[in-house]
């Protein structure tokens, strides 16, 4: 009899329970232990909400003060735990959501180009500290001009396939979050360059910013030049760079940016033959458009190729590197040459990849070669000093030379009398015309 009352109790508490807390019968553990009931409740993270006292007090259960504490404690771990994860989950859909819209692996090249300049503009001492306040300002700045582009062609890349699951196209981000994004980084990333570099930096930062927002991503829906404006787009960050090092614009300063304008056409001459369909349905006027061969685009980028042979050598006559980096550089220039050339006889999808990697493995390589030779201030003083100590002796033996053949010809003609000078005198209307005195 007592057994049978106590599992009539158990499956009456169960009933009630569940009519209470809407949990299922295998979560629920009860039992009935002589007195007072104790009755546990085990929960997962999918249930709707744990049991409160209430629930119990509703069932005419007794529930001691150690009880409540425990259960108030478990509620409220509950709640800051699932408040953590909102935190962490919005944290990582908004960081995913800003590493897509600012193109972060590009706008991380473009800093590498512009810490290439700045270690080239330093001369014998490299301000590490400069460096990175350098290459944050450049960081942001990119961020800023890559996600203004994304806004200003979001039904563009909404066409292809290759840009469609981007945060806006894709609705994970509305158009105003990312504007003030990219405002917020394009202000921020000025007035840190501004602040830790010169103004100088910063306006090209800016200006270069504009170019590519608001002129480059424009054009690329009016007309094929666009490809040549965004190379002088890219161009920008080296002298960046080595603008925030030195303060100046020099002759020396303008290598890197050519060989980074020169070194893109290849790069998106390749890219532009390979997704030509992708930017045929998102309406952009692309070169390799209007070349059906494919032998017009081989032939700009070949072209293209051929300008970078030279770069070599300037960067040895002109200071900046050493003999070796010619050499280096020469080879590197004839690799991708050959990738260009071969696109050209045989236009293909293939050979268009081909000089697509090439293009890859040209940038770093050449930035790494220059980075290794380059030479510093003290170097290049040292040469100029050595130049100019060449330059005076040959003029001193250039001096003497003409003394000995000035007293051999003296020894050999006969001395004529010399007549004295003409007297001058200024009796003339205007002093500084003076009339001989006979």
């Amino acid at each position: 009899m007592w057994r049978s009352s106590l599992s009539l109790c158990s499956r009456k508490s169960r009933h009630l329970l569940l009519s209470v807390t809407n949990y299922p019968p295998s979560l629920i553990s009860s039992s009935c232990i002589g007195g007072p009931f104790t009755t546990s409740l085990l929960y997962s993270s999918t249930s709707p909400r744990p049991p409160s006292p209430v629930d119990f007090v509703k069932l005419g259960f007794a529930i001691p003060k150690v009880s409540r504490i425990r259960f108030a404690s478990s509620a409220a771990a509950l709640d800051a735990s699932l408040s953590a994860r909102d935190v962490v989950g919005a944290i990582s859909h908004y960081g995913r959501c800003y590493w897509e819209l600012s193109k972060a692996r590009l706008s991380m090249l473009v800093v590498a180009t512009s810490g290439a300049g700045y270690i080239l503009g330093s001369g014998h001492a490299i301000d590490f500290s400069g460096l990175c306040w350098t290459c944050a300002g450049t960081m942001m700045v990119a961020a800023a001009a890559n996600s203004l582009n994304q806004v200003f062609e979001v039904s563009n890349d909404a066409k292809m396939k290759r840009t469609q699951q981007r945060p806006l196209p894709s609705g994970r981000l509305s158009v105003p979050h990312a504007i003030t994004w990219a405002s917020s980084a394009g202000v921020v990333g000025t007035a840190l360059l501004a602040s830790k570099a010169n103004i100088l930096a910063a306006g090209l930062a800016a200006s270069n910013l504009f170019l590519y927002a608001f002129v480059y991503t424009p054009l690329k829906q009016i007309h094929p030049v666009n490809t040549w404006v965004g190379a002088v787009v890219g161009a920008i960050p080296p002298l960046l760079g080595w603008v925030a090092a030195s303060g100046e614009i020099s002759l020396s300063s303008l290598f890197l940016p050519a060989a980074l304008y020169f070194w893109q056409i290849p790069h998106f001459m390749a890219l532009a033959y390979l997704c030509r369909n992708d930017y045929a349905t998102g309406g952009f006027k692309m070169f390799s458009l209007t070349d059906a061969s494919g032998r017009r685009t081989a032939l700009v980028a070949l072209r293209n190729c051929l300008y970078l042979i030279p770069l070599g050598y300037l960067a040895y006559e002109w200071g900046v590197t050493s003999g070796w980096f010619c050499l280096e550089s020469s080879l590197l220039t004839l690799g991708i040459s050959a990738t260009a050339l071969s696109f050209y006889y045989m236009p293909s999808t293939k050979n268009a990849r081909r000089m697509f990697h090439a293009s890859l493995l040209y940038l770093p390589v050449f930035m790494a070669g220059l980075v290794v030779h380059r030479l510093s201030d003290s170097w290049q003083l040292q040469g100029q000093s050595e130049a100019a100590r060449m330059i005076d002796a040959s003029n001193s033996l250039q001096e003497d030379a003409n003394a000995r053949r000035s007293r051999k010809h003296d020894h050999s003609t006969p001395v004529t009398q010399v007549r004295p000078p003409v007297a001058y005198a200024s009796i003339a209307p205007f002093p500084f015309l003076p009339a001989p005195l006979i």
